[in-house]
């Protein structure tokens, strides 16, 4: 029994602070986000460009509509002050046109001071838009109390107001929103009970307006802040390429050229001693070994992540591959020869990426094609061809992406990377065409030997 009253309890208490927070970040704990330092024009008014105000910060623009407006309120509002705290004027029957009628009340320093106070939000609102509410609406009540009509609200206070919710719904958080939200049709429908519905609906639309405007703002900072952390990763994806290529251009090669004349050096004197046979025997395995282990480095180093984290593919995994490829539209026709099953992890993951990029390349520009896939293994050497056609009637290519492209260059490299070839043509026929041949052995003067047609150039 006192097991369930203390969860009453618990639960009653989560209520009241359910609803007491969005109360007090409006009255006292919320605070606003800081306004933009350069806000750009909106995409309405850049057209103002042309007679030369859209030339102009658009801050310094805002606030001094806020000013002008501010301004109009202020002496507008003054003589209806006056009126409504100098209470109703005396009855003027209209058929006694030789009375004269009662004159206005002239301004008093309480009408001015309130007229002020109910203006004044308005040229705040950009600076400290939660201020500007709370003093908005004290001002409101303040003049709601004193004025001696029916009418207790003025009108260049209530457009005010409008313009103060609609900033503080861009520029706070919601709870802080829902609570300037019941503050503010609460007091309006206290103050006056008859015109509590309008009053509510009247509050709502800069309120909802405002909070659309919030959500979208939030989605552009969220989508750009994609875009720079898109654009961080691509920058040191692209410097840990560049590391990988001067390794494999310079260290590679002098490794392999140590390798190489370890292992010469026996045969240019031929009564060197046994031991140091041994000796040179043993820094071309070290050589080898370092090798080895370099482009293990250089494979990690031109992954996005930098470091290896799940299972890599290997042609394991060839009919998932294309039992994909097939479900876009390809005609996929595969012949396999030779067991696929303990191949290097280097050489499966590359043949994998190769028929991968091919398919993917086939399904882009040649759709609904016919493709054939064959791959064969045998004397250390994994052969790779994957043919489609043009694309099938009915179907258009698709156009790569801004800033793609680059799926040959990759599928050179690795290749590159294992001492083997790659050839990718079109046919006559418009379709395509990518062979590979990839050594299951890499040969220890790869980054030596593998060139692009100019001495001393690495393929990679």
């Amino acid at each position: 029994m006192s097991g369930e009253v203390e969860r009453e309890e618990a639960g009653g208490r989560a209520t009241v602070r359910l609803l007491t927070r969005p109360l007090a970040a409006a009255l006292w704990r919320g605070r606003a986000e800081p306004a933009t330092p350069s806000p750009p024009w909106p995409f309405g008014l850049r057209w103002t460009r042309f007679i030369g105000i859209g030339r102009l910060p658009f801050g310094l623009v805002a606030q001094g509509f806020d000013l002008l407006l501010a301004v109009i309120l202020l002496f507008s509002g003054i003589p209806v002050l006056a009126e409504r705290l100098s209470g109703p004027p005396p009855y003027h029957p209209p058929y006694a046109p030789d009375v004269a009628p009662p004159p206005h009340p002239s301004p008093t320093f309480g009408a001015v001071v309130l007229a002020v106070w109910l203006a004044a939000p308005l040229a705040l609102r950009r600076r400290h838009p939660l201020g500007a509410w709370r003093l908005a609406a004290s001002g409101m009540v303040v003049s709601a109390l004193l004025i001696q009509t029916n009418d207790r609200f003025i009108p260049s206070g209530v457009i005010a107001m409008l313009f103060v919710l609609y900033l503080v719904a861009v520029r706070c958080s919601r709870e802080t929103t829902i609570g300037v939200a019941l503050v503010t049709v609460l007091g309006a429908g206290l103050l006056q009970p008859r015109t509590a519905a309008g009053a509510a609906v009247l509050i709502a639309l800069p309120l909802l307006v405002g909070f659309l405007v919030r959500t979208r703002q939030a989605s552009r900072r969220e989508l750009e802040q994609q875009e720079r952390r898109h654009r961080d990763a691509e920058a040191v994806l692209l410097e840990r390429q560049r590391i990988a290529r001067e390794l494999h251009d310079v260290v590679a090669h002098h490794m392999s050229m140590i390798a190489i004349q370890a292992e010469a050096a026996p045969y240019k004197t031929p009564d060197v001693p046994q031991t140091t046979r041994e000796d040179l025997a043993e820094i071309r395995a070290t050589a080898l070994d370092a090798l080895r282990e370099m482009r293990r480095i250089l494979g990690v180093l031109r992954q996005e992540d930098g470091a290896v984290t799940a299972p890599q593919p290997s042609l394991e995994r060839l009919d998932e591959l294309l039992a994909g490829a097939r479900g876009t539209g390809l005609e996929v026709a595969s012949q396999v020869k030779g067991d696929l099953t303990d191949l290097p992890p280097g050489v499966g993951l590359t043949a994998y990426r190769i028929v991968q990029e091919a398919l993917s390349n086939a399904m882009r520009h040649a759709p609904g094609s016919a493709v054939g896939v064959e791959v064969a293994r045998g004397g250390g050497i994994l052969r790779l061809s994957i043919v489609n056609g043009p694309a099938a009637p009915g179907h258009s290519p698709t156009p790569s992406p801004p800033g793609a492209g680059h799926g040959l260059v990759g599928m050179r490299e690795r290749v590159a990377m294992l001492g083997g070839d790659l050839s990718a043509v079109p046919l006559a026929d418009g379709g395509f065409a990518v062979t590979a041949n990839l050594p299951e052995t890499t040969p220890p003067d790869t980054a030596s030997s593998t060139n692009t047609g100019r001495p001393g150039t690495s393929a990679s």
